[in-house]
């Protein structure tokens, strides 16, 4: 490949990198602006159903019960039961599902249609993972190169401690392990509803500022509720 090439290519990454984190990061800033708030348990039961079938209902009470049993349990036993209750729903591409490239479900939407592509399921996971009391400082939704696939990806991580080596929570290899056991992932940038940063390397990475200062993400928050759900372009069931 030409000296020109390369450059364009380099440039095309920088450019795709920005964007797709940009537009996470502000999915991530007001999905959970207030990650604790109490959930009404019978009014989003009661949407969900009628939005999108009895089916969902039935997932949005076995996500309860999983909010309600794992609430006393340690940090890691609160990991697995998320990471195996989403990892039982059904990937599938945007384009397919919701008529649209590059459009971000809440995890109300990814329950009620019972699938997403993997920003969806980390973005669930996350959002649980935050009702079930796990710090925010502890997670960071990261955007990978996931080398076997030769595109980029979600996953989630989760930090014991600051500098540790994280683990990581996927939709692809569905067991979670620590970073440096996921040599198909290219860590590029991570960030939570606080900050952002870049990742050089299988840790934390270097800060690159405030997720704070991210706008235009009204029309997310809007939508963030059970009395904005969109429907599917398919029906999944």
């Amino acid at each position: 490949m030409s000296r020109k090439g390369n450059y364009v290519n380099a440039w095309f990454y920088k450019r795709v990198c920005r964007s797709i984190v940009v537009a996470l990061a502000l999915l991530v800033s007001c999905l959970f602006a207030a990650p604790t708030q109490q959930l009404n348990k019978q009014q989003v039961v009661s949407a969900l159903s009628k939005r999108y079938g009895e089916r969902a209902a039935l997932r949005a009470n076995a996500w309860f019960n999983i909010i309600d049993e794992a609430q006393q349990l340690s940090d890691i036993d609160k990991l697995n039961k998320v990471n195996n209750f989403f990892n039982l729903f059904r990937f599938i591409d945007d384009k397919i599902l919701w008529g649209d490239s590059n459009y971000w479900a809440s995890p109300m939407e990814f329950i009620g249609v019972n699938g997403g592509d993997c920003e969806d399921f980390s973005i669930a996971k996350y959002f649980t993972l935050l009702q079930l009391g796990v710090n925010e400082d502890k997670l960071r939704i990261t955007m990978v190169k996931a080398t076997t696939l030769n595109q980029y990806h979600m996953v989630l991580a989760y930090y014991e401690q600051p500098n540790a080596i994280p683990l990581v929570l996927d939709n692809l290899d569905k067991a979670i392990k620590p970073a440096t056991q996921r040599r198909d992932l290219l860590p590029v940038y991570s960030f939570n509803g606080k900050q952002l940063w870049l990742n050089k390397e299988k840790g934390r990475g270097v800060l690159a500022g405030s997720s704070s200062r991210l706008e235009k993400w009204t029309d997310l928050k809007l939508r963030l509720g059970v009395d904005r759900l969109r429907q599917p372009k398919l029906k999944m069931e």
